[in-house]
């Protein structure tokens, strides 16, 4: 069974999956602070373990892919965050550079923040921010 455009599924509101997603993006993009005011995340460290590691984190960031799909995102916006997935998997293979670009890259951070402002858009979710203008009243 599908969710409907903008519902999750097993009673889990949207708000409750992107509460979750971001989680799980900062965990595997930035949880980690390195001197120099650098953040890393796990993605970067298993991504240490040749070609096993690679696979895992693709793994685990495909998972953001497969709820913002459950969501009902768009076919496009599914396809543009399985791009950012697959450049993160492959470039991430390549020995050392890869290394360097996974810790740079933040694919997982970028996807929650792509799906976040679509479901803000589409109303889904409400908005985190609010735009406003100041009107001195004096």
């Amino acid at each position: 069974m599908r969710a409907k455009a903008g519902q999750a599924m097993a009673g889990s509101t949207p708000e409750q999956v992107l509460a979750r997603l971001e989680l799980l993006a900062h965990l595997l993009d930035t949880a980690i602070l390195l001197p120099g005011n650098r953040r890393i995340g796990l993605d970067a460290i298993v991504g240490l373990i040749p070609v096993i590691g690679d696979v895992i984190t693709t793994a685990i960031s495909s998972y953001i892919v497969w709820e913002a799909r459950r969501l009902g995102a768009p076919r496009w916006l599914i396809a543009r965050m399985a791009a950012n997935v697959a450049i993160d998997g492959v470039v991430g293979a390549v020995p050392l550079v890869g290394d360097l670009f996974d810790a740079a890259f933040k694919a997982n951070r970028r996807n929650v923040q792509l799906l976040r402002r679509h479901l803000e858009r589409s109303g889904g979710l409400k908005p985190s921010v609010i735009d406003v203008t100041a009107t001195r009243l004096d």
